[in-house]
């Protein structure tokens, strides 16, 4: 009779190690997932070798707003990088002042001295289901302006949540 307790007792472990291996791999797969920082292109928001945890199903549910600090799955590598211009929307830098559809924007994440090292652009429309990325750090990033173009909504993969590398640097990345 005690081996056959045993048995179940062993049973019983093993399925629930199984469920939270299959439950792990669900979670990974659909819902979040990690990546690493490289480079200062958003500095001071992330900085070069944090690890970031990304939510992988916001967009399934809702749309990439202005200010999302976002993912972007590219052929040679991922990209971090802030949305800054949605969909169907006209965006131009002027005397060191972005305007969207020709109203002035406040950018309370970039400091005063990468917002006078933007050089001017556009004005820019930004084509349907496409988006305008810049780095928090404009003076080195290469983003929509210099390289990446215009982002397809499909290339989108998810939304930064967490900083959770370094330990010493845990916090959310809005």
């Amino acid at each position: 009779m005690a081996e056959s307790k045993k048995q179940n007792e062993w049973l019983e472990w093993g399925k629930a190690i199984i469920i939270a291996v299959i439950l792990a791999f669900l979670l990974r797969t659909f819902v979040f997932a990690t990546s690493i920082v490289e480079g200062e292109s958003m500095h001071p928001a992330l900085e070069d070798g944090e690890r970031i945890v990304f939510n992988k199903l916001i967009y399934i549910i809702s749309e990439p707003a202005r200010g999302d600090i976002i993912i972007i799955q590219h052929p040679q590598k991922n990209y971090v990088k802030r949305i800054i211009g949605l969909p169907n929307e006209t965006i131009e830098m002027r005397d060191h002042t972005l305007f969207i559809d020709g109203v002035k924007q406040d950018s309370t994440f970039v400091n005063e001295y990468d917002e006078l090292l933007t050089g001017n652009f556009g004005p820019i429309e930004i084509p349907e289901d496409s988006y305008f990325v810049m780095g928090d750090n404009r003076a080195i990033s290469k983003d929509s302006r210099n390289g990446l173009g215009f982002i397809d909504r499909s290339d989108i993969i998810g939304r930064s949540e967490f900083v959770i590398y370094p330990f010493s640097e845990w916090q959310k990345t809005r």
